[in-house]
């Protein structure tokens, strides 16, 4: 029998403690039924015995604490809510848990931006993760050294696993409900679930926002200047002689300041300019290709599906407001 440690922080979301409880124990029913022992021991593990979420609207009981598990084979790093800091500071006691029972042979797998918990560790330096898009920048600058993954949905590397933002974490625990039993299982519990079992990223859900933390105020126009302009055929070169700065200047501090090169950033508008107005215009995609810049209809279903994950007939057929 698998032993499976749910972890349950302060300030983390019952859906991420609850979710995985509840797969794992229908896992766990499908094996009753047919006579079989169960496959997974599963525990809520804590600081303390009750432990109070979402401004003490639900309280979840906690079969162990810490010090009493001394030995682990799967432990789950739900998603939290609030500030990062806060949350890491309040439930420090986990973070050297995490590493101990990890070097004893334990899987570790964190929810969504239950990879900050994970990150802290050290236990990620230099392998890949994924967390929440929305939370990406500001993992990017805790931990430089780690490999995010922002469009993707499931990581695994080394007995540590990650997942995307929000309830993309069930394609995750599907894998695992795969990894730890069989393909048929997998598929029965998906089934029942009404999981995708099929989805490997979160690109289509990702809106940008250009990055602006930064003190790079030529860099911060420039920016401006590529989302007002968007519709407009952009150049590094023009930039750079707009803003008076060498061209292999001015790519450099682009690069620093965004996180991305300057033709990425202009790419990256004018997608999400393309993706609103599928969104909420009857517009072809042709007729959208040329409002966003683009003239040749290869290009842009290429840069599209290369930064969505999904065609322009597919995201429009999907998410367009009027057409449904």
């Amino acid at each position: 029998m698998k032993h499976v440690s749910i972890l349950v922080p302060e300030s983390a979301v019952l859906a991420a403690i609850d979710d995985p409880r509840h797969i794992f124990s229908a896992v766990n029913s499908f094996a009753e039924a047919e006579r079989k022992p169960a496959i997974f021991d599963i525990k809520f593990v804590g600081l303390k015995k009750e432990i109070r979420l979402h401004n003490s609207a639900f309280s979840v009981h906690a079969d162990f604490l810490i010090d009493e598990v001394k030995k682990t084979d799967l432990i789950f790093i739900p998603a939290f809510y609030g500030k990062t800091e806060d949350f890491l500071e309040t439930n420090e006691p986990f973070i050297p848990w995490i590493s101990e029972q990890y070097e004893k042979g334990a899987e570790v797998v964190s929810l969504c931006v239950g990879a900050f918990m994970l990150a802290k560790t050290g236990l990620l330096a230099g392998k890949k993760c994924s967390t929440h898009w929305k939370a990406a920048e500001e993992f990017g600058a805790m931990f430089p050294e780690i490999d995010l993954q922002t469009d993707k949905i499931i990581t695994e590397e080394d007995r540590i696993y990650t997942s995307g933002g929000a309830t993309s974490y069930f394609n995750l625990l599907i894998y695992l409900v795969e990894k730890f039993t069989d393909r048929e299982t997998a598929i029965k519990t998906a089934k029942i679930f009404a999981i995708d079992i099929k989805r490997e990223n979160q690109s289509q859900f990702i809106m940008f926002k250009g990055q602006r933390n930064h003190a790079d105020e030529q860099i911060r126009k420039a920016q401006k200047f590529i989302e007002t302009n968007f519709h407009e055929r952009i150049t590094t070169d023009e930039l750079s002689n707009k803003f008076a700065v060498s061209r292999r200047n001015f790519e450099r501090r682009f690069k620093k300041a965004t996180n991305n090169t300057v033709n990425e950033y202009v790419q990256r508008v004018k997608i999400e300019a393309a993706k609103k107005s599928f969104e909420t215009t009857r517009k072809n995609i042709t007729e959208v290709m040329f409002d966003v810049g683009y003239s040749d209809t290869k290009a842009f279903r290429g840069i599209f599906k290369k930064i969505t994950g999904m065609t322009p007939l597919d995201y429009r057929n999907k998410y367009n407001k009027i057409l449904h």
